[in-house]
């Protein structure tokens, strides 16, 4: 059966974030001004690992997978609430709020995976570090990116067919800023019980076994660390970890929020906000968190920078 023949919805509509003129205008700039920053750093660090010598690593390939994945969530979404901020046009189509629901749960289902790979490439290099070139191989981190943007696609797959094969018979206003699982069940005409008990046990046991990846790893950098027992070793693990810790809490801490939840607790202004806070502050903090910890990430970051003004 085609997707269209399940819908008499044929668009949908943004309730946005502010309906008052008086500040949609100044939304606007401060939203696109954020908007500028995470394309600018996330694009800078790409440029300094791509093309630094010292950054061609299995962690900073690991981490240039991140900062991708922070370019492409922020813009499958925000482009179309700055349009709704600026020109009052908040109508999506049918189509074009599936892809987007599809784009921006692949991307994010990616990331869960990466930061799990990235845990491990952690601990391989606090726990085993005469070995780490030989264990996190070029072939190695490879095949393991390439499986994180698979499993999240497949994942999305999932998830955007179990939510778009409902019927949309009714009201068609989406209490978010863009396609997101929670706002688009509540418009469903269809029972959603037994898919959303099947999205919340997939997003469990994908999400909870990249979760329990993560923790294992840290677990076992904790028990290196107390068995060692050496003049600075917490510095050292710290500055190794100390990142990616900070990335993996803020970016959990947000998730969980917006996705790990039934509908009937679903709150859509308080989802706007925890959305606001994953959908386009996490993706600009990242790159920053990554520059401020790692003195060979700031040290690329300017020759880039110098390289860029001697261009200008």
């Amino acid at each position: 059966m085609q997707m269209a023949n399940l819908s008499t919805v044929s668009e949908f509509v943004f309730v946005g974030l502010s309906d008052a003129p008086e500040i949609r205008l100044l939304l606007f700039v401060l939203f696109l001004f954020i908007y500028l920053a995470t394309l600018a750093a996330n694009i800078m660090l790409l440029v300094a690992i791509s093309t630094d010598s010292h950054l061609h690593s299995p962690m900073y390939f690991l981490l240039g997978n991140l900062s991708l994945l922070d370019l492409l969530c922020p813009t499958i979404t925000v482009p179309k609430m700055l349009g709704a901020l600026l020109l009052e046009h908040k109508k999506i189509s049918f189509s074009g709020c599936l892809f987007q629901h599809f784009s921006l749960i692949a991307m994010v289902g990616t990331e869960i995976f990466l930061l799990a790979v990235m845990a491990y490439d952690r601990y391989v290099a606090v726990c085993h570090p005469l070995r780490y070139p030989s264990i996190m191989s070029t072939k190695l981190c490879a095949q393991l990116a390439m499986g994180t943007w698979a499993t999240g696609l497949l994942n999305s797959l999932l998830h955007t067919s179990l939510v778009f094969t409902l019927s949309f018979c009714g009201a068609n206003k989406i209490q978010q800023y863009y396609c997101n699982i929670p706002p688009v069940l509540a418009l469903s005409c269809s029972s959603i019980q037994s898919r959303e008990l099947v999205l919340l046990v997939v997003a469990g046991v994908l999400g909870g076994s990249a979760c329990v990846l993560t923790v294992v790893s840290y677990i076992c950098i904790l028990l290196e660390i107390l068995a060692r027992n050496s003049p600075g070793i917490w510095h050292k693990a710290f500055s190794t970890c100390g990142s990616h810790l900070t990335v993996v809490c803020l970016f959990y801490g947000t998730t969980i929020c917006t996705y790990v939840r039934p509908s009937f607790i679903y709150s859509p202004h308080w989802d706007r906000v925890v959305s606001m806070l994953y959908g386009m502050l996490t993706p600009l903090l990242n790159p920053i968190i990554y520059s401020l910890r790692n003195k060979e990430v700031k040290c690329a970051l300017k020759r880039v920078i110098s390289q860029v003004r001697r261009a200008l």
